[in-house]
């Protein structure tokens, strides 16, 4: 970027949270809905008190440790920070050979296309829901030299749709990608209908659109969508957790989550169930 733009990066978090990190400083952070957050508690600075304070001293570790929304950005890692999350689940599927590449949204790069497992971990493994970012040049660059694909190198643009169509344009056939959008996965379900689709970032999403991205994901994050749990759940093949699970909707997202279990040396209960099960501390309220 040129030295009169601005840096300017606005991401979800906790609950959707807005926080807007200007110039390398969280400057805005908004009060969350969540009240309690079983997922929040686990993370490298828990968040155990969900106030305003308490998400930006998450946000600056998170800018202090890996480089999130700065130049220096990691964007290769090989630690699971949860069991089952959306990058956990794609890195391990790339590692199978089920697929051959993830188009996933990065700061300081936008919707980028990579095919390492550890770059799609170092890429999403702490990434909230990014709403928009700024171009870090010296990132892509590190990106591009990894084997990754940017879409747009100028804006940093987020578009899994334009991302998706760039994958198969470039040759992969076995395509996996995150949305946080329910019209954006029906429409790459409908122009791609072999891309393996992943639902994030549910908390707060209407009954429509929950019902729109049920009816045409592989896998959904409950977060702390309330139509999620419910409407996904009651659908599911398979839930992977009790307090944020994931929902396998298609028997594709349940072989990707046996996939993963099948990699591990993590022991794991198996019973089969009505679904969808509920833990004994959900995020509150469900949203």
């Amino acid at each position: 970027m040129s030295d009169n733009e601005e840096d300017l990066h606005i991401i979800e978090a906790v609950g959707r949270s807005k926080i807007i990190i200007r110039n390398g400083n969280v400057a805005e952070v908004s009060v969350s809905r969540l009240r309690n957050c079983p997922l929040a508690k686990k993370f490298a600075r828990p968040v155990n008190d969900i106030t305003p304070d308490e998400v930006k001293a998450n946000i600056e570790h998170r800018m202090d440790s890996w480089g999130m929304c700065t130049p220096h950005r990691k964007i290769s890692g090989t630690v699971d920070f949860v069991g089952f999350g959306a990058s956990e689940l794609i890195s391990s599927g790339i590692l199978s050979g089920s697929l051959d590449a993830a188009v996933l949204a990065c700061d300081g790069a936008g919707t980028v296309i990579v095919t390492k497992p550890e770059m799609v971990q170092g890429i999403g493994g702490r990434m909230s829901g990014l709403v928009s970012t700024s171009p870090h040049h010296d990132e892509m660059d590190r990106i591009e030299q990894a084997g990754g694909i940017i879409l747009d190198r100028a804006k940093a643009t987020i578009d899994p749709i334009l991302g998706v169509a760039k994958a198969y344009k470039k040759g992969f056939t076995r395509v996996a990608v995150t949305v946080a959008s329910a019209d954006a996965a029906v429409t790459i379900r409908t122009q791609f209908p072999d891309a393996f689709i992943f639902g994030v970032h549910m908390s707060g999403i209407t009954e429509e659109d929950a019902n729109k991205i049920v009816g045409v994901a592989d896998i959904v994050t409950a977060c702390a969508s309330k139509w999620i749990w419910q409407i996904a759940g009651a659908k599911a093949l398979l839930q992977a957790g009790t307090a944020v699970p994931v929902f396998a909707i298609t028997k594709q997202g349940r072989q990707l989550i046996l996939d993963k279990i099948a990699l591990s040396d993590r022991p794991v209960l198996v019973s089969g169930s009505k679904l969808p099960v509920y833990g004994p501390e959900l995020p509150d309220p469900l949203l």
